[in-house]
């Protein structure tokens, strides 16, 4: 990426990405008539642009394409001149349906980067080789009808149990009855990973009897070793549900209680890579920072996970070239092609996003978000893709197959086996999951106006001298909140889940 170009050299006005791109992106609202130096070349803006859009720096002619992070993000629907703001009403996506690809050697360069000192932390070694975040018991339920009872057990335990684990937290959902087949399966297998987190020093599933998605028939998706830190029962079957599941929960702590935080290296953790309510700033320097952290954590033999599958479509040949083998390519194709059927098959186009909050900050089509999302994921090699609901068995980038949506991607994140998420946002939210969700602002304004839901500004990037001493920074809150700092999500107590619901409700 190149540096911020800039009016009369301070403050900087605007930034270009690659010196292929036919537009550069305004740091500040831009006013008509201004003259900004991009380069060798003098470009007067000719129309008020807001701060996060976009600006043309050479002429295109209409049904030619526009190019941003070096790759195309779109085709001009009319002749775009210097000067002018690149938007919606002078561009379109390129994207129609499924696309077929060529396989060739990974490109994917081997990333030696050194980490940073104090890249250690202290987490949760587990009997499986597993290390936590946190030291939790979790109460998950197999059926939304008795998800308020799930709660009301980790309200009063929380309270009983107070000090001896870091907590105790219900995550109801919505579903578990009247579902079928694979959407039955998925909703199964996501809620049996959630059960076998390392987060979770015990968990308590709690069922009711009735419904589709049995107890009996989720614990065989649970290995019988690990059973022994889970404590079942169905409501219908007790006489006190409230009571049955505070003696479960006290079961739990005494084992929980004993576990001690040791010192762990990158190798150990397990990174969920997540952007919601993205802007124009998201991909130059939220979205790369993280990329920069998935660098460093995969070279130290750790994981990085990266979702959110219609949120690469136009940029899923950076990943491809950089699959580990033709396996791992082949996989990459099928979750992509896949998506883009379910989109077709219930008659909607693939190229249904951003959203009016993305548009608002800036992105115009679903190439350029997903050109700027696909950094989230560094230089890395993809060494393995997994379904919805698959847990991760390998060091390295994982691509995992999730829609975009921030509950039910982040959800799929950690089932999978993210034990911190890395949340990008430009516009800012204050949903949190089940681990450690980690919001970093792609700009400094949304970092100032909501402090209280940002942990971490990445717009300070944009005005370093040096952006890995940003990353520098970065990691330190990582391996902190790693080691058992609270973050905003956890402090505000947002912590939810949310599951991906695909088929036929009886």
């Amino acid at each position: 990426m190149n540096a911020p170009a800039s009016v009369n050299c301070v403050p900087p006005a605007v930034y270009r990405v690659s010196t292929e791109d036919d537009v550069v992106v305004a740091l500040r609202d831009l006013s008509a008539q201004e003259t900004l130096t991009v380069g060798d070349r003098s470009v007067a803006v000719t129309a008020a642009i807001p701060r996060g859009h976009k600006v043309a720096i050479r002429p295109v002619c209409a049904g030619q394409v526009v190019r941003k992070y070096g790759w195309p993000i779109g085709r001009a629907t009319s002749d775009i001149s210097v000067g002018s703001h690149v938007h919606s009403h002078n561009l379109e996506t390129l994207l129609s349906g499924t696309d077929q690809y060529e396989y060739a050697a990974s490109s994917a360069s081997h990333i030696t980067k050194t980490c940073s000192k104090g890249s250690s932390f202290l987490g949760y070694r587990r009997a499986n080789g597993k290390v936590g975040t946190r030291n939790e018991i979790w109460i998950l339920c197999t059926v939304g009808c008795v998800g308020r009872t799930a709660e009301r057990i980790a309200r009063l335990a929380a309270q009983k149990y107070a000090g001896r684990v870091d907590n105790i937290v219900a995550f109801p959902h919505q579903f578990g009855c009247s579902q079928l087949g694979g959407d039955l399966d998925r909703t199964r297998r996501l809620i049996a990973g959630l059960a076998r987190h390392p987060n979770a020093g015990g968990v308590l599933i709690l069922g009711l009897g009735c419904e589709s998605n049995q107890l009996s028939k989720l614990l065989t998706e649970i290995p019988e070793p690990e059973r022994e830190r889970i404590r079942y029962f169905a409501a219908q079957a007790t006489e006190d549900e409230t009571e049955a599941g505070l003696q479960a929960v006290s079961e739990l702590v005494q084992l929980a209680e004993r576990d001690q935080r040791v010192p762990c290296g990158l190798d150990d953790l397990v990174v969920g890579l997540k952007c919601g309510g993205s802007d124009g700033f998201s991909g130059i320097t939220a979205n790369p920072l993280v990329g920069r952290i998935a660098d460093r954590v995969t070279a130290a033999g750790g994981t990085a996970v990266l979702t959110e599958i219609p949120e690469i479509f136009g940029a899923e040949q950076l990943l491809m070239e950089r699959a580990a083998s033709r396996e791992v390519f082949d996989g990459i194709v099928t979750v992509v092609n896949d998506f883009k059927e379910y989109f077709l098959r219930n008659n909607q186009p693939v190229h249904e996003n951003p959203s009016p909050g993305n548009k608002a900050g800036g992105i115009t089509t679903l190439e350029e978000k997903s050109l700027g999302a696909v950094q989230k994921g560094g230089h890395a090699t993809v060494t393995q893709v997994l379904r919805y609901g698959e847990r991760t068995t390998k060091p390295g980038l994982t691509l995992l197959e999730a829609p975009g949506n921030d509950g039910v991607s982040s959800t799929a994140l950690v089932a999978a086996g993210a034990t911190i998420l890395l949340f990008t946002t430009g516009r800012g939210t204050p949903l949190g999951f089940p681990v450690p969700t980690l919001k970093i602002s792609s700009n400094s304004a949304l970092a100032a106006h909501k402090s209280h839901w940002i942990d971490f500004d990445a717009g300070k990037a944009l005005t370093a001298a040096d952006p890995e001493t940003v990353t520098d920074e970065f990691l330190q809150l990582i391996v902190a909140t790693a080691s058992g700092q609270p973050a905003r999500n956890e402090v505000n107590e947002q912590r939810e889940i949310a599951i991906w619901k695909d088929g036929v409700t009886l």
